[in-house]
């Protein structure tokens, strides 16, 4: 089955099930794939995580029995997934800033999310940007670095780690960093996933020969040895060296792990040499660990 139509089958599983709790697990195991590798699809896919593209759903038929019924707000927050009025509540003003009595008096039309009915994308042909990853094994190592809290809902992920990156490099936060294992390669690693939430963490730093004398504020990560697939980026400026890494990731996902055989697990990396010093042919290379699905 195709990954477009794994995704797909979640989104009707979502539509069919709004007015009970419905875990990642579950859906993950719709789409036949682990949690984590689910998650990544389905962040990649719609842009949010599937909790969060949920919650709105919810939220959305929530708002439409407010409009079109006079049905009590305690029977519609149930009807829809929630567990008691007040969680209701909470949910509905932090999305659209009324509460729900409010909303139905007020006559507004509000954004609502809508079923979402995924359309094929076509395939990259010969000269795209997708690349065949190298298999490597990496030995377990130390990390020493900086970590910037994020989430992949609404691509917030895409503007927070891009000036996260700047700011490390402006203050020149790598001199900090003691222990260094391998001065010239820095690391951006995203690690802490909560699927349920799309929260993150995303660190920058080095291989450590030790975690002796780290400094206050640091993060001290012990990676295990695992199996990478490992993509390298075309060449970029450095006005679209963001981007090229950002569309390799979701080609990783979009196009090779499709029919690669492997699906996504932790730990995942991005790896910056000497090639990322450029000025105009800026490379870096991303290990994602792998398991035989």
């Amino acid at each position: 089955m195709e990954y477009i139509e794994r995704i797909q089958a979640t989104l009707d599983y979502m539509e069919h099930h709004l007015d009970r709790p419905i875990t990642m697990e579950e859906l993950a195991k719709v789409a036949c794939f682990s949690v984590f590798h689910f998650h990544r699809v389905f962040a990649l896919t719609l842009g949010s995580t599937a909790a969060d593209y949920l919650r709105k759903r919810r939220l959305a038929k929530a708002a439409e029995l407010l409009r079109t019924t006079d049905q009590r707000v305690l029977d519609i927050a149930l009807a829809t997934g929630f567990q008691s009025h007040e969680a209701f509540a909470r949910a509905f003003k932090r999305q659209f800033e009324l509460t729900p009595l409010e909303y139905r008096k007020s006559g507004l039309s509000l954004a609502l999310q809508p079923f979402v009915t995924l359309t094929r994308a076509p395939r990259l042909h010969e000269g795209g940007i997708m690349m065949t990853p190298k298999i490597v094994t990496k030995s377990a190592f130390k990390l020493i670095g900086y970590g910037l809290e994020t989430e992949t809902n609404e691509g917030k992920n895409h503007h927070d780690i891009p000036a996260f990156w700047q700011r490390y490099l402006q203050e020149n936060l790598r001199a900090n960093i003691p222990n260094k294992l391998r001065p010239n390669v820095e690391i951006g690693m995203c690690t802490n996933f909560d699927p349920e939430t799309g929260r993150f963490t995303y660190v920058i730093g080095f291989e450590a020969e030790s975690f002796d004398n780290v400094p206050e504020g640091m993060m001290c990560i012990t990676l295990p040895e695992a199996t990478y697939a490992v993509f390298t980026t075309p060449k970029a400026s450095n006005a679209d060296f963001p981007s090229s890494i950002q569309q390799t990731w979701a080609q990783a996902f979009q196009e090779w792990f499709p029919t690669s055989g492997y699906q996504a697990c932790t730990p995942e990396f991005e790896w910056y040499d000497e090639r990322s010093e450029s000025d105009i042919d800026k490379q870096m290379d991303i290990y994602i660990a792998i398991v035989k699905e």
